[in-house]
Protein backbone atom coordinates (compact mmCIF):
# COMPACT_ATOMS: atom_id res chain seq x y z
CA UNK A 1 0.00 0.00 0.00
CA UNK A 2 1.38 3.35 -0.92
CA UNK A 3 0.99 6.45 1.40
CA UNK A 4 0.80 9.49 -0.97
CA UNK A 5 -0.01 12.21 1.09
CA UNK A 6 2.96 14.45 1.25
CA UNK A 7 4.49 16.95 3.94
CA UNK A 8 6.71 19.82 3.55
CA UNK A 9 10.00 19.95 4.96
CA UNK A 10 8.63 22.01 8.34
CA UNK A 11 6.16 19.22 8.60
CA UNK A 12 7.91 16.23 8.11
CA UNK A 13 11.16 16.59 10.94
CA UNK A 14 11.53 18.55 13.68
CA UNK A 15 14.56 20.77 13.77
CA UNK A 16 17.66 18.75 13.47
CA UNK A 17 21.10 19.82 15.39
CA UNK A 18 22.24 20.44 11.58
CA UNK A 19 19.27 22.66 10.55
CA UNK A 20 19.94 25.07 13.59
CA UNK A 21 23.41 26.02 12.17
CA UNK A 22 23.89 29.59 10.61
CA UNK A 23 23.44 29.22 7.21
CA UNK A 24 26.68 31.20 5.88
CA UNK A 25 29.88 29.66 4.70
CA UNK A 26 31.59 28.31 7.79
CA UNK A 27 34.54 30.19 8.86
CA UNK A 28 35.17 28.05 11.69
CA UNK A 29 34.90 24.32 11.49
CA UNK A 30 35.00 22.38 14.80
CA UNK A 31 32.78 19.34 14.37
CA UNK A 32 30.55 17.51 12.14
CA UNK A 33 27.60 19.48 13.27
CA UNK A 34 29.77 22.24 10.88
CA UNK A 35 30.34 20.04 8.40
CA UNK A 36 26.93 18.69 7.46
CA UNK A 37 25.11 21.82 8.12
CA UNK A 38 22.75 23.13 5.69
CA UNK A 39 20.46 26.32 4.67
CA UNK A 40 16.62 25.95 3.69
CA UNK A 41 16.09 28.22 0.53
CA UNK A 42 13.09 27.03 -0.60
CA UNK A 43 10.77 23.62 -0.45
CA UNK A 44 12.84 20.84 -1.19
CA UNK A 45 15.84 23.09 -1.44
CA UNK A 46 19.13 23.10 0.47
CA UNK A 47 22.15 25.02 0.28
CA UNK A 48 25.63 23.51 2.18
CA UNK A 49 29.71 24.27 1.77
CA UNK A 50 31.81 21.84 1.62
CA UNK A 51 35.48 21.98 2.20
CA UNK A 52 38.23 20.97 -0.07
CA UNK A 53 39.42 17.26 -0.91
CA UNK A 54 42.08 18.22 -2.87
CA UNK A 55 43.01 21.46 -4.18
CA UNK A 56 39.93 23.31 -6.21
CA UNK A 57 38.08 20.14 -5.39
CA UNK A 58 34.91 19.77 -2.75
CA UNK A 59 35.07 16.56 -0.83
CA UNK A 60 33.36 13.98 -2.22
CA UNK A 61 32.51 12.26 1.38
CA UNK A 62 31.26 15.89 2.58
CA UNK A 63 29.28 16.33 -0.72
CA UNK A 64 27.23 12.55 0.12
CA UNK A 65 26.98 13.49 3.88
CA UNK A 66 25.09 16.84 2.81
CA UNK A 67 22.84 15.79 0.32
CA UNK A 68 21.52 12.72 2.98
CA UNK A 69 20.90 15.35 4.92
CA UNK A 70 19.15 17.04 2.43
CA UNK A 71 17.13 13.72 1.92
CA UNK A 72 16.14 13.12 5.82
CA UNK A 73 15.20 16.62 5.73
CA UNK A 74 12.37 15.52 4.04
CA UNK A 75 11.30 12.53 5.36
CA UNK A 76 8.72 11.79 7.89
CA UNK A 77 9.51 11.04 11.77
CA UNK A 78 10.96 7.53 12.86
CA UNK A 79 12.09 6.36 9.76
CA UNK A 80 15.97 5.47 9.11
CA UNK A 81 18.47 4.96 6.01
CA UNK A 82 18.79 1.82 5.11
CA UNK A 83 21.01 2.52 1.70
CA UNK A 84 22.33 5.38 -0.67
CA UNK A 85 23.78 5.05 -4.11
CA UNK A 86 25.32 7.84 -5.53
CA UNK A 87 27.27 8.89 -8.61
CA UNK A 88 30.41 11.65 -8.37
CA UNK A 89 30.07 13.43 -12.04
CA UNK A 90 32.30 16.47 -11.70
CA UNK A 91 34.11 18.15 -8.88
CA UNK A 92 32.68 20.45 -6.92
CA UNK A 93 34.28 23.78 -6.25
CA UNK A 94 34.91 24.68 -2.45
CA UNK A 95 34.86 28.54 -2.71
CA UNK A 96 31.39 28.51 -3.90
CA UNK A 97 28.03 26.61 -2.38
CA UNK A 98 26.27 24.00 -3.19
CA UNK A 99 22.67 24.03 -4.17
CA UNK A 100 20.61 20.28 -3.43
CA UNK A 101 17.18 19.67 -5.16
CA UNK A 102 15.21 17.14 -3.53
CA UNK A 103 13.25 14.41 -5.71
CA UNK A 104 9.95 12.90 -3.18
CA UNK A 105 9.99 9.85 -5.57
CA UNK A 106 7.49 7.99 -3.00
CA UNK A 107 6.36 7.76 0.59
CA UNK A 108 5.02 4.07 1.04
CA UNK A 109 3.74 2.21 4.17
CA UNK A 110 6.89 1.08 4.79
CA UNK A 111 9.66 2.42 2.57
CA UNK A 112 10.42 5.81 1.19
CA UNK A 113 12.14 6.77 -1.52
CA UNK A 114 14.65 10.34 -2.15
CA UNK A 115 16.67 11.53 -5.19
CA UNK A 116 18.94 14.56 -4.54
CA UNK A 117 20.88 16.03 -7.22
CA UNK A 118 24.06 18.40 -6.28
CA UNK A 119 24.14 21.70 -8.56
CA UNK A 120 26.71 24.19 -8.76
CA UNK A 121 26.97 26.70 -11.65
CA UNK A 122 23.74 25.65 -13.03
CA UNK A 123 25.32 22.23 -13.88
CA UNK A 124 24.25 18.63 -12.08
CA UNK A 125 27.94 17.43 -9.69
CA UNK A 126 26.37 14.50 -8.13
CA UNK A 127 23.23 12.32 -7.53
CA UNK A 128 21.77 10.24 -4.47
CA UNK A 129 19.25 8.00 -4.32
CA UNK A 130 18.59 6.94 -0.36
CA UNK A 131 15.78 4.78 0.99
CA UNK A 132 14.72 5.43 4.40
CA UNK A 133 12.13 2.95 5.88
CA UNK A 134 10.20 1.96 9.59
CA UNK A 135 12.46 0.03 11.48
CA UNK A 136 11.33 -3.75 12.37
CA UNK A 137 11.72 -7.23 13.75
CA UNK A 138 13.68 -10.01 12.13
CA UNK A 139 15.81 -13.02 12.45
CA UNK A 140 19.50 -11.64 12.69
CA UNK A 141 23.59 -12.90 12.06
CA UNK A 142 26.49 -11.02 10.54
CA UNK A 143 29.85 -11.69 9.36
CA UNK A 144 32.34 -11.85 12.83
CA UNK A 145 34.82 -8.86 13.00
CA UNK A 146 38.42 -9.24 12.88
CA UNK A 147 39.79 -8.86 16.34
CA UNK A 148 42.73 -6.54 15.53
CA UNK A 149 44.66 -3.96 17.85
CA UNK A 150 42.39 -1.88 20.26
CA UNK A 151 42.72 2.05 18.98
CA UNK A 152 43.62 2.98 22.10
CA UNK A 153 46.94 1.49 21.74
CA UNK A 154 47.73 2.55 18.10
CA UNK A 155 49.49 5.55 17.24
CA UNK A 156 48.01 8.92 16.05
CA UNK A 157 49.41 8.78 12.23
CA UNK A 158 48.56 12.66 11.69
CA UNK A 159 49.62 13.99 15.14
CA UNK A 160 52.63 16.02 13.35
CA UNK A 161 49.84 16.87 10.26
CA UNK A 162 50.81 20.54 11.39
CA UNK A 163 53.80 20.58 9.76
CA UNK A 164 52.34 20.28 6.47
CA UNK A 165 51.11 23.81 6.93
CA UNK A 166 47.46 25.14 7.18
CA UNK A 167 46.75 24.18 3.02
CA UNK A 168 46.71 20.58 4.24
CA UNK A 169 43.34 18.72 4.96
CA UNK A 170 44.88 16.71 8.36
CA UNK A 171 46.28 20.17 9.56
CA UNK A 172 43.07 21.79 9.52
CA UNK A 173 39.78 19.78 8.81
CA UNK A 174 40.37 16.65 9.73
CA UNK A 175 42.11 16.85 13.04
CA UNK A 176 39.50 19.00 14.43
CA UNK A 177 36.62 16.86 13.21
CA UNK A 178 37.41 12.87 13.05
CA UNK A 179 39.81 10.73 15.01
CA UNK A 180 42.00 7.95 12.70
CA UNK A 181 44.20 4.95 13.74
CA UNK A 182 45.71 2.47 11.34
CA UNK A 183 46.29 -1.02 12.31
CA UNK A 184 49.84 -1.58 10.88
CA UNK A 185 49.96 -4.33 7.86
CA UNK A 186 51.56 -7.92 9.34
CA UNK A 187 49.50 -6.80 13.27
CA UNK A 188 47.90 -10.10 14.42
CA UNK A 189 44.57 -10.95 13.95
CA UNK A 190 44.44 -9.69 10.78
CA UNK A 191 42.89 -11.95 8.18
CA UNK A 192 44.97 -14.56 5.61
CA UNK A 193 45.40 -12.18 2.78
CA UNK A 194 43.86 -13.76 -0.81
CA UNK A 195 46.47 -13.27 -3.99
CA UNK A 196 44.91 -9.75 -6.27
CA UNK A 197 43.03 -8.44 -2.82
CA UNK A 198 44.50 -5.85 -1.11
CA UNK A 199 43.24 -4.54 2.71
CA UNK A 200 43.43 -1.80 4.96
CA UNK A 201 41.51 -1.90 8.41
CA UNK A 202 41.03 1.51 10.01
CA UNK A 203 39.59 2.79 12.91
CA UNK A 204 37.43 5.99 13.19
CA UNK A 205 35.22 8.02 14.86
CA UNK A 206 34.27 11.79 15.38
CA UNK A 207 36.31 13.52 17.35
CA UNK A 208 33.59 15.20 18.93
CA UNK A 209 30.56 14.07 20.76
CA UNK A 210 27.56 13.89 18.80
CA UNK A 211 23.59 14.38 19.69
CA UNK A 212 22.06 11.22 21.04
CA UNK A 213 18.61 12.26 19.89
CA UNK A 214 19.65 12.73 16.21
CA UNK A 215 20.82 9.67 14.12
CA UNK A 216 20.43 10.96 10.54
CA UNK A 217 23.73 12.98 11.79
CA UNK A 218 25.32 9.93 12.88
CA UNK A 219 24.48 8.12 9.56
CA UNK A 220 25.47 11.01 7.32
CA UNK A 221 28.34 11.29 9.63
CA UNK A 222 29.36 7.69 8.96
CA UNK A 223 28.54 8.59 5.46
CA UNK A 224 31.37 11.29 5.44
CA UNK A 225 34.01 8.70 7.06
CA UNK A 226 33.40 5.80 4.42
CA UNK A 227 34.97 8.27 1.77
CA UNK A 228 38.41 8.44 3.26
CA UNK A 229 40.37 5.60 2.88
CA UNK A 230 38.48 3.34 0.19
CA UNK A 231 40.08 4.67 -2.94
CA UNK A 232 43.37 4.60 -1.26
CA UNK A 233 42.84 0.87 -0.26
CA UNK A 234 42.12 0.28 -4.12
CA UNK A 235 45.30 1.56 -5.12
CA UNK A 236 47.53 -0.18 -2.35
CA UNK A 237 49.55 -2.08 -5.22
CA UNK A 238 50.89 1.61 -6.73
CA UNK A 239 50.87 3.36 -3.36
CA UNK A 240 50.86 3.24 0.27
CA UNK A 241 48.26 5.33 2.14
CA UNK A 242 49.64 9.07 3.25
CA UNK A 243 49.95 8.31 7.15
CA UNK A 244 52.23 5.57 5.92
CA UNK A 245 54.65 7.03 3.48
CA UNK A 246 56.58 9.99 3.11
CA UNK A 247 57.30 12.55 -0.23
CA UNK A 248 54.59 13.18 -2.16
CA UNK A 249 51.65 10.85 -4.25
CA UNK A 250 52.28 9.33 -7.25
CA UNK A 251 48.41 8.60 -7.56
CA UNK A 252 45.47 10.68 -9.21
CA UNK A 253 42.32 9.14 -6.99
CA UNK A 254 38.95 10.33 -7.61
CA UNK A 255 35.51 8.59 -6.51
CA UNK A 256 33.34 8.03 -8.89
CA UNK A 257 30.50 6.20 -7.58
CA UNK A 258 29.64 5.13 -3.63
CA UNK A 259 27.31 2.68 -2.44
CA UNK A 260 26.21 2.28 1.59
CA UNK A 261 23.62 -0.28 3.37
CA UNK A 262 22.80 0.69 6.98
CA UNK A 263 22.43 -2.49 9.12
CA UNK A 264 21.84 -1.74 12.93
CA UNK A 265 21.97 1.37 15.07
CA UNK A 266 25.48 3.17 15.77
CA UNK A 267 27.40 6.11 17.17
CA UNK A 268 29.81 8.03 15.00
CA UNK A 269 31.46 9.30 17.98
CA UNK A 270 32.46 6.07 18.96
CA UNK A 271 35.24 3.95 17.42
CA UNK A 272 34.26 1.71 14.68
CA UNK A 273 36.71 -0.27 12.59
CA UNK A 274 36.70 -0.21 9.04
CA UNK A 275 37.34 -2.90 7.28
CA UNK A 276 38.34 -2.48 3.76
CA UNK A 277 39.63 -5.00 0.68
CA UNK A 278 39.79 -4.31 -3.00
CA UNK A 279 39.01 -7.36 -5.03
CA UNK A 280 40.43 -5.42 -8.57
CA UNK A 281 41.55 -2.85 -9.97
CA UNK A 282 41.83 -2.44 -14.20
CA UNK A 283 41.30 0.17 -16.65
CA UNK A 284 42.10 3.15 -14.88
CA UNK A 285 39.55 1.87 -11.95
CA UNK A 286 39.62 0.45 -8.75
CA UNK A 287 36.98 -1.11 -6.76
CA UNK A 288 37.00 -1.01 -2.88
CA UNK A 289 34.67 -2.69 -0.45
CA UNK A 290 34.27 -1.92 2.87
CA UNK A 291 32.30 -3.39 6.26
CA UNK A 292 31.66 -0.93 9.42
CA UNK A 293 32.25 -2.71 12.65
CA UNK A 294 31.19 -1.15 16.72
CA UNK A 295 33.98 -1.87 19.26
CA UNK A 296 32.04 -4.69 20.55
CA UNK A 297 31.81 -6.41 17.36
CA UNK A 298 28.52 -5.79 15.36
CA UNK A 299 28.20 -4.85 11.71
CA UNK A 300 26.53 -1.66 11.61
CA UNK A 301 26.97 -0.42 7.79
CA UNK A 302 28.62 -1.83 4.42
CA UNK A 303 29.66 0.56 1.63
CA UNK A 304 30.84 -0.01 -2.27
CA UNK A 305 33.32 1.92 -3.42
CA UNK A 306 34.58 2.77 -7.70
CA UNK A 307 37.45 4.91 -7.83
CA UNK A 308 39.45 6.47 -10.81
CA UNK A 309 43.05 5.19 -10.46
CA UNK A 310 45.87 7.20 -13.11
CA UNK A 311 49.62 7.35 -12.27
CA UNK A 312 50.57 10.62 -12.18
CA UNK A 313 52.81 11.62 -15.31
CA UNK A 314 56.39 12.41 -14.36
Amino acid sequence: MVDATETTPQQATPQTTVERQAAEQPRVISGFVDLLRLDDIDLNLFRGWCHAGAPLRAFGGQVAAQALVAAGRTVEPGRVVHSLHSYFMRPGDPRRPLVYEVERLRDGYSYTTRRVTAIQRGEAVFTLSASFKKPEDGPDRQRAMPVLTDPELLPDPYADSAEDGAGNYWASTGRLTLDMRMVPPGSEGLPGRQAGVEEQFVWLKSASVLPVDDPLLHVCALAYLSDLTLASTAALHLQRPRAERKGPPTVNLASLDHAMWFHRPFRADEWLLFAQRSPSSSDGRGLAHGEFYTHDGRLVASVVQEALIREKRR
